[in-house]
């Protein structure tokens, strides 16, 4: 017997009608405006702003100042950047919360992004890979790259690897299975002291520092002497550069391990990263 398909059409053809008033019903949002970014050459780009922070394509940002090439490695989703004239190699990966530059680390908090099948970088690491600084108006939300007349010198020349040794084994000993983050707060911490006129002026001397008694835990149990991992090697070189998420944290504690609370009850309390409570 032969089905009428008449209601089934009808219904078709009302389900369409909903879906198409409830798509026009939908508020609409203003796409945010981009951000000029002027050049040292006297060009200006366009960057956009994500998650508060000013992004440029990679690749739109290196043609525009010009002499780079770019390479793209679609297995490991890497673009690598060299400019013969400013004597600059760089490698950027996608999702990285850095850049490398001429064998040096530059921070990038929210991250190397793909927007619509292109590599964006946050402004600043990129200003640093190119020796520029950086000036933000907020009259006009825009950006001035200016020159700073040095080139990027490497990073065998930069870290000194007495400081890069036993930085990055505080870190790993510390905050072996912490963020990455975490791990630079934990360099934060050893730094800072080192500026500080409380404690010794080396990193050397700040970890192994007994005036007060044992101040790292890994110096009594002998972690302190483990081969670090290479995150913890790139997050020491990372606060070597100079990035810092406090200049002023002196302490930290893992509350689930602490045999006491003199840090909680005499230091005031910063931040907390995985299981490491920071304090000032």
């Amino acid at each position: 017997m032969r089905k009428n398909k008449k209601p089934i059409a009808w219904l078709g053809a009302l389900l369409c009608a909903i879906s198409l008033l409830s798509v026009l019903a939908l508020p609409t949002f203003a796409t945010a405006p981009p951000i000029p970014i002027s050049l040292e050459n006297g060009k200006t780009v366009n960057g956009e702003l994500i998650d508060s922070t000013t992004y440029i394509p990679l690749r739109r940002f290196c043609d525009a100042m010009g002499g780079a090439t770019i390479e793209w490695n679609a297995r490991t989703s890497t673009a690598t950047v060299t400019n013969s004239a400013r004597g600059l190699h760089m490698t950027v990966k996608q999702g990285a919360s850095y850049i490398v530059a001429n064998g040096r680390y530059f921070y990038a908090p929210t991250g190397v992004r793909n927007v619509g099948g292109s590599l964006y970088v946050p402004i600043r690491p990129l200003a640093k890979a190119y020796c520029l600084d950086v000036t933000w108006s907020d009259a006009t939300r825009s950006v001035a790259l200016s020159s700073t007349g040095k080139s990027l010198t490497s990073g065998d020349s930069f870290y000194k690897s007495d400081e890069v040794y036993w930085l990055s084994r505080i870190i790993h000993a510390e905050s072996g299975s912490e963020p990455f983050k975490g791990k630079i707060a934990v360099g934060n911490v050893v730094l800072n002291r080192v500026e500080s006129k409380q404690y010794p002026n080396t990193i050397y001397g700040v970890i192994f520092d007994r005036r007060y008694g044992t101040q790292f835990s890994p110096v009594s149990f002998g972690t302190i002497y483990r081969t670090p991992s290479e995150e913890s090697i790139i997050a020491a070189k990372i606060c070597l550069e100079g990035y810092t998420l406090s200049e002023d944290i002196l302490f930290f504690m893992n509350p689930r391990l602490s045999t006491t609370n003199w840090i909680a009850e005499n230091r005031p309390y910063a931040f907390t990263i995985g299981r490491h409570d920071f304090y000032y």
